[in-house]
C-alpha cells in the first residue's frame, strides 16, 4: 500500500488569493462598461444597420404605393378617362416640367444675422404665442404685435414651414417681425417711437407669354400634365371650351390642344402662371379657338377668333368630368321600378358629394323632396327653359325657392335619394315645357364681341393665334 505524497503548501495565503480575484473580476467588468478609446472609436465609425419592427413597418408605410381608397371616398375623375396605357410612356419624365432647382445652403448664400436676430420655422399646430416663446420673447409681446394693426393679424395666419424672422432691441424687446408669405409678398412690423408700423412689400414679377402643346392619349388630365400646364390650367382650358365640348364624353384619343398663357418671373425665375390669352381644341376632327378679351366696360370672356363668344347661355353637363350612366331614352326599362318607362333626362355617375352646378343663370323654382326625384332642384331660366337635378344627397348653402343662381354655381351634391341604384344626378332640359335631349339641344349663344370693339379684339387676338402658330411650326420642326 503505497502513501500519497505530501501536498505542497499553498505559494500565496487565502486571502491575497480572493483579493486577487475579486480585482480581476472589476477590471473585467470595467472593461464591459468602458471600452478601450479605440473600440470605442470603431464602433463609432460603424453605421447602425439595425432597425427595430417599429421602424420597419414606419419604412415600409413610407414605401407602400398608394391604395385606391374607393370610389365615394376618391375624389371625382378629373376627365374622361381613355382605356390607352400609352399615355403612360416612358416619356412622361421628359416632358414633366422641370423641378425647382434646390436652394444653396442657407449658411452659404445668406446674410451674416446679428445676435440679435431670431429664426423660428412654423410647425404644424404652433400658435404665434408659442414662436414668440422660441425667439425668447413673452406672450405679452405677442399680444402686443396683434394689437398694433388690423393688418398685423396676418402674422397669425400660420402655414407649415413658414419662417419668421425677429430682431430683438438692447433692450430685449422685439424691434422688428418680418415673413414672406409669398415669393412676391412679405409683411414686417418695426418698432418705432410711437409703436409698431406695418409696411408690406410686393414685388411684381415679369408676365411673358408661354406656350404649351399637347395630344391626348389617355386624358387630358394626363396630357396637360405632360405638356407642361399646371392642375388650375387645365380645369382653366376645360372652362374655356365646356360649352361646346362635353368633357365628361366626348374627349378621345388624338385630341390636341395648343395654348397661350402667361408666366410669372421673378429674377429669372418662373414662380407661377397667370391667364390663359388664347387657346385651341381639336376634338372629334373639329377644332375650337378661343381668344381672351378684356372690353372697355372691363368685363372679360373669351370669343372665337372671329369675336363670337364662346360663353352660351347653358353648359352641356352640371358635374365636371362625370361618367354618363343613362342617356335620354323614351323606351328605357327601369332598374328599380322592373317596367318600360321614358327617361326625360341624362345620368351622370360620380363619386358622393361630387358637386352638382347650375348649368345657366336663373331661379330656383324648388329645392326640396319630389317622389322618386328624391332631393330635386329646378331652376328656371327665363319663360321658354327649365333645368332639373335629382337625387342629390343635400343642397348647397343659399339655394332655397326664389334664390338667384349663377351658371356655374353649386347648387348641391351627388347622392342616391329617391328612386337610384347609385350615387349620380339625374339631369333634365325642358325647353317650353316639352322634355329635350341635353346632350342633342342646341344651345343659345351669348353676344358677340360689340362693333365698336371689334377692331380693338383683332389687334389683340391676331398676333397670339399668330404667336401660338408659329409656336407650333417651331416645336413639330424640331421634332422632325
Amino acid at each position: 500500500m503505497t502513501s500519497e505524497p505530501p501536498k505542497a503548501p499553498p505559494l500565496y495565503p487565502k486571502s491575497h488569493l480572493l483579493a486577487a480575484s475579486g480585482i480581476a473580476a472589476l477590471l473585467s467588468l470595467a472593461m464591459l462598461i468602458f471600452p478601450s478609446s479605440e473600440v470605442e472609436a470603431k464602433r463609432n465609425s460603424t453605421p447602425l444597420e439595425l432597425e427595430t419592427p417599429a421602424d420597419q413597418l414606419k419604412q415600409a408605410q413610407k414605401d407602400a404605393p398608394a391604395t385606391d381608397l374607393g370610389e365615394e371616398q376618391a375624389a371625382p375623375a378629373p376627365f374622361a378617362h381613355i382605356d390607352n396605357e400609352d399615355d403612360q410612356d416612358q416619356n412622361t419624365a421628359q416632358d414633366t416640367p422641370d423641378k425647382p432647382e434646390p436652394v444653396a445652403s442657407a449658411a452659404a448664400d445668406a446674410p451674416k444675422k446679428g445676435p440679435n436676430h431670431r429664426e423660428v420655422t412654423v410647425r404644424k399646430g404652433d400658435t404665434l404665442s408659442k414662436l414668440f416663446d422660441e425667439a425668447g420673447l413673452p406672450a405679452s409681446a405677442a399680444q402686443e404685435v396683434m394689437a398694433s394693426d388690423k393688418q398685423a393679424k396676418q402674422f397669425a395666419q400660420l402655414k407649415n414651414g413658414q419662417v419668421l424672422e425677429f430682431e430683438i432691441g438692447p433692450d430685449g424687446q422685439l424691434a422688428s417681425l418680418h415673413t414672406k408669405l409669398s415669393n412676391t409678398e412679405t409683411i414686417r412690423l418695426v418698432r418705432g417711437a410711437k409703436g409698431f408700423a406695418f409696411n408690406r412689400d410686393v414685388i411684381k414679377p415679369v408676365m411673358r407669354e408661354a406656350y404649351a402643346h399637347g395630344v391626348i392619349k389617355n386624358s387630358l388630365s394626363l396630357s396637360g400634365q405632360r405638356a407642361g400646364l399646371s392642375h388650375n390650367q387645365v380645369m382653366d382650358l376645360v372652362r374655356i371650351f365646356n360649352y361646346d365640348v362635353d368633357f365628361a364624353q366626348d374627349i378621345r384619343q388624338g385630341d390636341v390642344f395648343d395654348v397661350m398663357y402667361e408666366q410669372k418671373v421673378l429674377n429669372g425665375k418662373v414662380i407661377g402662371t397667370g391667364n390663359i390669352l388664347a387657346a385651341r381644341f381639336s376634338n372629334r376632327g373639329k377644332t375650337y379657338t378661343a381668344v381672351r378679351y378684356t372690353n372697355k366696360q372691363g368685363t372679360t370672356n373669351y370669343y372665337s377668333a372671329e369675336g363670337n363668344s364662346l360663353r352660351k347661355a347653358f353648359v352641356r353637363s352640371p358635374v365636371d368630368f362625370a361618367r354618363i350612366s343613362s342617356r335620354f331614352s323614351v323606351g328605357r326599362f327601369h332598374p328599380i321600378l322592373n317596367k318600360i318607362r321614358a327617361h326625360q333626362g341624362v345620368d351622370y355617375a360620380a363619386p358622393r358629394g361630387t358637386p352638382i352646378k347650375a348649368t345657366g343663370d336663373g331661379k330656383v323654382e324648388l329645392a326640396g323632396r319630389r317622389g322618386g326625384y328624391g332631393n330635386t332642384v329646378i331652376i328656371e331660366h327665363g319663360k321658354t327653359y327649365k333645368t332639373l337635378y335629382a337625387h342629390m344627397q343635400g343642397f348647397a348653402k343659399g339655394i332655397h325657392a326664389g334664390s338667384v343662381v349663377k351658371q356655374g354655381q353649386v347648387i348641391g351634391y351627388i347622392g342616391t335619394t329617391g328612386l337610384s341604384t347609385g350615387p349620380h344626378v339625374h339631369y333634365e332640359f325642358q325647353v317650353n315645357g316639352v322634355h329635350v335631349d341635353p346632350l342633342g339641344q342646341k344651345l343659345p349663344m351669348a353676344d358677340p364681341i360689340a362693333r365698336n370693339e371689334k377692331s380693338r379684339f383683332m389687334q389683340i387676338s391676331q398676333p397670339l393665334i399668330a404667336h401660338m402658330d408659329q409656336e407650333k411650326s417651331t416645336m413639330v420642326a424640331s421634332k422632325k
